[in-house]
């Protein structure tokens, strides 16, 4: 059959669409961006009207995605794995009422924090609500998992949980797709309110029903074409391994396994899988991406001495990406170093584009803030996030989406002067527009900057929500029209800018000022499109 050469992201995308899929819900964050851009230009999504339009937020996508479910069609929440935070809510109580159409949920992970701020592995979640989770290997497994996934959670009953990585996300390999599927007939469930309200009389009887699934979970998984297990004459190790890390395990042997392979790629952990390996070898070394999750579940439930070795007693490193050099040390082997990486392509971090509405604000906040001693500037998730390098140095905080107005206020309210937050439009209506509310509420002494460039750059160029409304939004919230300031942060403009600044810093009360100028990046694209 016909094989189509599709990323990682690309293969899940097309499997959903082949599946039936009714709508995709998603905010963008790398590596998972492509996901819902695929989908968004798919000529059958747009015969089939599947809605693929941008979340504001991860929360959002999630309880929206739920209701598409609670509808009876199938639906595809998607998000980087931080994303799932913001999207725990939700998450972890639709483990309680159950779903009604398929309904799968993507966690892209990012092992070595790429482009991220932490490297958390999203198994931990699926194993915290108790929900089905499944870990591609090849983009081919990616492709057939999401297909087959929306069946899975619909005769489960459940969301189920997808995670991919960064190196699954981003690399292709060739794929072959199977019929596609139509949509689910919209219906609701006739048990709805006793699944889909959870008072605590009914989340008490849900999580009950939860837990009871759990036998339902595994014996799923122990008979899942995912979970393989290859023999090998040396039994001194058994190796179990998870996703990706079944590649790299393989890559190592590549006349075949010398030791005993448990390859899990669905869970629960397969127990009598394990069990087997884990009764006919020494030693365990245990090969995943990410976090020791099988490692420290194998140390709770197997009862008996074995040896486990894996990412806890440092046979593999506790940080960053997995590569076939570091299994092939963890497995003994000689690993040699051809090549040295030149001075030149060493430790280069990104800067912010020449011509960008960013390098105008910050040059005219840090001129500003310099005749104020300890004003301090809380920063926030997005292409205005590199003020924190130089030249600028502009920022002193970036912790979350969301998290420089909120910082902000506390710092103000404990008697910092300037407390300045820097925020995009984007990540300002993703969750910043619930701490400028509190600031309006108290009438913080703060400065917010959102630095409008009118798309959300840094993934690429989506929609932003924000666009054409910050100033009705901010104003709808409470603060003073009067303290409102848009600018447009370009050279010419810049004594304007600064004195502008210094006023609304000046001010006893919420200020927000907006310098406005569109992306250069979007700009650009839009200039050569137009002449074509």
């Amino acid at each position: 059959m016909e094989k189509h050469l599709f990323l990682g992201d690309e293969a899940v995308a097309q499997a959903a669409i082949d599946a039936g899929l009714s709508g995709v819900y998603a905010y963008p964050g790398t590596p998972s961006t492509e996901i819902t851009e695929f989908i968004q230009g798919s000529a059958i999504a747009k015969e089939r009207g599947i809605h693929c339009r941008w979340s504001t937020n991860e929360k959002t996508a999630m309880e929206a995605a739920l209701g598409m479910s609670y509808a009876g069609k199938r639906s595809l929440c998607c998000m980087k794995h931080v994303g799932l935070n913001v999207a725990a809510d939700c998450f972890m109580n639709a483990a309680m009422s159950g779903i009604n159409g398929g309904m799968i949920i993507i966690t892209a992970d990012d092992p070595s924090m790429h482009s991220s701020q932490n490297e958390q592995d999203n198994r931990m979640y699926g194993n915290f609500a108790m929900i089905p989770m499944l870990e591609p290997s090849s983009q081919q497994e990616a492709y057939d998992m999401i297909y087959d996934g929306f069946e899975l959670s619909e005769k489960l009953g459940y969301p189920v949980l997808v995670r991919i990585t960064t190196r699954m996300a981003h690399s292709r390999a060739g794929v072959v797709r199977r019929e596609q599927k139509e949509e689910n007939e919209m219906h609701t469930p006739e048990d709805g309110r006793q699944r889909f309200i959870l008072l605590p009389a009914l989340a008490r009887k849900r999580f009950k029903t939860l837990i009871a699934a759990q036998d339902a979970f595994t014996a799923s998984s122990e008979a899942s074409p995912y979970n393989a297990y290859f023999d090998g004459p040396d039994k001194e190790l058994g190796i179990i391994t998870t996703g990706i890390a079944f590649n790299y395990l393989s890559e190592n042997y590549p006349d075949g396994f010398e030791h005993p392979v448990l390859k899990i790629s669905q869970y629960p952990l397969p127990r009598k899988m394990v069990e087997k390996i884990v009764g006919e070898c020494k030693e365990i070394l245990v090969l995943e991406e990410g976090y020791p999750v099988v490692e420290e579940q194998l140390k709770g439930f197997l009862g008996v001495g074995i040896r486990v070795h894996g990412r806890l007693d440092g046979t593999l490193q506790r940080d960053g990406e997995l590569t076939p050099d570091a299994v092939g040390k963890a497995l003994g082997k000689q690993i040699g170093s051809y090549y040295a990486i030149p001075e030149v392509v060493e430790q280069r971090p990104p800067a912010l584009c020449q011509g960008c509405g960013h390098r105008d604000m910050y040059e005219a906040l840090n001129e500003v803030l310099a005749g104020y001693k300890g004003a301090k500037v809380f920063g926030d998730i997005g292409c205005y996030t590199l003020g924190a390098l130089p030249p600028f140095r502009a920022i002193d905080t970036c912790i979350d989406m969301g998290a420089s107005i909120t910082m902000a206020k506390g710092a103000s309210d404990a008697g910092v002067f300037p407390a300045v937050s820097v925020i995009g439009d984007s990540t300002f209506t993703h969750s910043g527009m619930t701490g400028l509310l509190d600031c309006v509420n108290e009438n913080t002494n703060i400065t917010i900057v959102i630095s409008d460039n009118e798309t959300t750059a840094m993934t690429g160029g989506q929609d932003s929500a924000g666009t054409g409304r910050l100033e009705s939004i901010c104003a709808g919230i409470g603060v003073d029209p009067a303290h409102i300031r848009v600018m447009v942060p370009l050279k010419k403009n810049y004594d304007e800018m600064k004195a502008i600044i210094r006023e609304e810093i000046e001010y006893k009360g919420v200020s927000v000022l907006i310098p406005r100028r569109e992306c250069i990046q979007t700009l650009t694209r839009k200039k050569k499109a137009s002449k074509k």
